[in-house]
């Protein structure tokens, strides 16, 4: 893949402007709640440029291509989970959490179920967070080393920088700006390759003529289990993912914090099929590519080189922007909730510092193991992840949103601790089996079950 004239002059301008508007808003920053919860202010835009900028990243664009290059339709469960997930959020999640006037979701389950809860719920969320800034630092990684020509190592440091750069000085007004403007690049790119790749494969019919129905135009190509299980893991990980949720904190009122939700689900949604169409597209012309250059090598060869650049840009920018997102996330827990239980006090202005701090380090972290990943899947990160942050959390974290009071902080802490190994031993111990979400769920549900059905034993012999 080599850039024109043409292309570098459009790529250095969109990352110019998107350099401007990420320095901008570090100006609105005064303190650590500018930089965690925009001071709660955010309207609905910013709102759904935090998610959306965060959602809509490697995995939903490169990733996507990649595996649809190899298995079709499936490949869209990421976007289409994602999205699904936000419209449950904005319907029943947003309007309480929001109303709790916290920052973070292991703040939400000390406040039920105390103290070890959240922070056992911070550890287990900074972890399968940490595999999604990898998912995404992998589908950038080779894009900036083809695009110039350089190795692994330099593709990786000049990927961290960027990132480093896009939040670590303005928090989620960073993060929330720049998805607002990371999400017209990206959309712009979106509608180009759809028509693009409509039009070259002759329409639908051609797609048709190209391939079997199955397993290529099939949600589950891949098998019931593991499709379904990719959308369950977006649905879980989502309601239980630190960034989207700390957008609603950051949201002026309820209302708005509903529709950002809804906003930002109406434009996830529909974002996984262009890069769909183009690793089919891929597939037909160009068979033997390396899956995870379908898109990028689409943009460059197919479009006009103006076109062409932007997208590049808008490309590497979806892959930062959702890893910065994912660290901004992981550093407000950290600094929130794990700091302050080791004792670490701190005014005002070292909050903020430290907030910065530990964001930079995160994607340090997240950096050096990409090194050792650099040929593996895209998407299997991602929905590893969803499962990790999610399996052992969500049930006890939607029961004191919707039912509070109704399990005792020992038993909440049990089914964090059961889902959350039973996810990790799965994986281990059956790495090419079922989702190990399935396991972590069940096991964390398992927990609340008996808990329920030996308190109405108890209460029957008591009664007796």
């Amino acid at each position: 893949m080599t850039l024109s004239q043409g292309h570098l002059i459009a790529f250095f301008a969109v990352l110019a402007f998107i350099s401007w508007v990420g320095v901008d808003a570090a100006r609105q920053v005064k303190n650590a709640a500018d930089f965690a919860v925009g001071g709660r202010k955010s309207g609905v835009p910013m709102v759904a440029g935090t998610i959306v900028g965060t959602i809509i990243g490697g995995a939903s664009t490169v990733g996507t291509a990649q595996l649809a290059f190899s298995v079709g339709l499936s490949a869209w469960w990421f976007t289409l989970g994602a999205g699904i997930a936000l419209l449950v959020m904005a319907t029943f999640y947003a309007a309480p959490l929001r109303a709790s006037k916290l920052q973070t979701i292991p703040q939400f389950l000390t406040l039920h179920y105390g103290p070890r809860a959240g922070k056992l719920a911070a550890i287990a969320a900074s972890i399968g967070i940490f595999f999604s800034i990898v998912a995404n630092i992998l589908s950038a990684t080779p894009l900036v080393s083809a695009l110039f020509h350089t190795d692994s190592a330099r593709a990786v440091a000049f990927v961290m920088a960027l990132t480093v750069f896009y939040v670590v000085f303005g928090g989620v007004w960073a993060t929330g700006r720049v998805g607002i403007w990371k999400t017209v690049f990206i959309y712009i790119t979106l509608l180009a390759v759809t028509y693009t790749t409509y039009t070259r494969m002759g329409g639908w019919h051609g797609f048709c003529s190209a391939f079997p129905s199955y397993p290529w135009f099939s949600l589950v190509g891949r098998g019931w289990g593991i499709d379904l299980g990719s959308g369950l893991s977006l649905l879980v990980g989502t309601l239980t993912t630190q960034t989207y949720i700390q957008a609603l904190f950051s949201a002026s009122d309820e209302s708005t914090a509903k529709a950002g939700a809804v906003t930002a689900a109406l434009v996830a949604l529909p974002s996984g099929i262009p890069a769909v169409m183009v690793g089919l597209f891929m597939r037909v012309h160009h068979p033997n590519i390396a899956p995870i250059d379908a898109l990028p090598l689409f943009v460059l060869t197919y479009l006009p080189p103006w076109l062409g650049g932007l997208a590049i840009a808008a490309l590497l920018l979806a892959a930062i922007g959702s890893a910065a997102g994912l660290a901004l996330g992981v550093g407000t827990m950290l600094n929130r909730d794990l700091l302050p239980a080791l004792k670490w006090r701190f005014c005002e202005t070292h909050a903020l510092l430290t907030n910065r701090l530990v964001v930079f380090l995160v994607m340090l972290g997240a950096a050096t193991f990409t090194f050792g990943n650099l040929r593996s899947l895209v998407l299997e990160w991602n929905f590893l992840s969803m499962g990790l942050r999610g399996a052992g959390i969500f049930f006890p974290f939607s029961l004191a949103i919707f039912c509070p009071g109704r399990i005792s902080p020992q038993l909440a802490l049990l089914s964090i601790v059961s889902g959350t190994a039973a996810t990790i031993a799965w994986k281990f111990i059956y790495p090419q089996g079922t989702d190990p979400l399935y396991a972590g769920l069940a096991a964390s549900a398992l927990v609340l079950c008996a808990a329920v059905f030996i308190g109405r034993n108890n209460s029957c012999r008591s009664a007796s």
